[in-house]
């Protein structure tokens, strides 16, 4: 669902009044929710699932477990544990299901997470993702908004991984570049998010469906400033 749209049905749920403990939330559309525990914890709390991008079916898993952790890193917080999250058709083979939920273990491990449960539903197109719970400092709380003049943007991987598997799903993308770009989804943002908690960090997303403008516009009205994006000077894929 594109930002408008999604702004627009959210609106309703936003005339609720939000206790205190609440720091992070639907009025700031962030990557994740966060809730104060006490004077230093607050769980990070997030949802992400969707359809293969990818034919193998331990791939998928592990690049949709991978994308769903990511919302905690940007937040900076740790993983904890995550939920799976999966539609799938009855007419497809559960061997394959069980692959994709491999490929998501494999991954919330390498995390330092467990899966410790789930939910299913019946559909007509197989979905999957995780439903993440993390922790963080109430005070090193990293949000898209909060970025100020002077500040630099720094990209943790290289853009266009939307671009190739969307060019897979027409086949029209070579195996290396589709390679590439998988070896990229794959791999976890924690150790950028590590790197995160250095002084001189202001604003922090995670660039996913809305792509690097409809994010950057999202950190930079969020921040009341602009923002320059020299485009010889961004990372792409092959």
């Amino acid at each position: 669902m594109g930002p408008e749209a999604l702004a627009q049905v959210l609106r309703q749920l936003t005339k609720h009044e939000a206790p205190p403990e609440l720091l992070v939330g639907l009025h700031t559309a962030d990557d994740a929710a966060v809730y104060r525990v006490n004077d230093q914890q607050a769980i990070i709390s997030t949802a992400d699932f969707f359809p293969p991008v990818v034919d193998d079916p331990y791939v998928f898993g592990a690049v949709a477990a991978a994308n769903a952790l990511s919302d905690v890193y940007a937040m900076g917080g740790q993983v904890l544990m995550a939920i799976n999250l999966v539609a799938w058709p009855d007419n497809l083979d559960i061997a394959i299901l069980s692959e994709i939920l491999r490929g998501g273990a494999d991954i919330a491990a390498e995390a330092g997470a467990v899966i410790a449960g789930g939910h299913t539903v019946t559909d007509r197109e197989p979905k999957y993702g995780l439903a993440v719970t993390g922790m963080v400092h109430p005070e090193r709380i990293l949000t898209k908004g909060g970025a100020q003049p002077g500040d630099m943007l720094i990209l943790g991987k290289p853009l266009g991984t939307g671009l190739i598997t969307t060019a897979h799903k027409r086949e029209q993308v070579d195996e290396s570049d589709l390679a590439a770009a998988v070896a990229s989804m794959m791999q976890l943002n924690r150790k950028a998010s590590e790197a995160l908690q250095r002084p001189g960090v202001h604003a922090v997303t995670d660039i996913t469906g809305f792509g690097l403008l409809g994010h950057a516009w999202e950190m930079a009205s969020q921040s009341l400033c602009g923002m320059r994006i020299e485009y010889n000077a961004l990372p792409l894929l092959p």
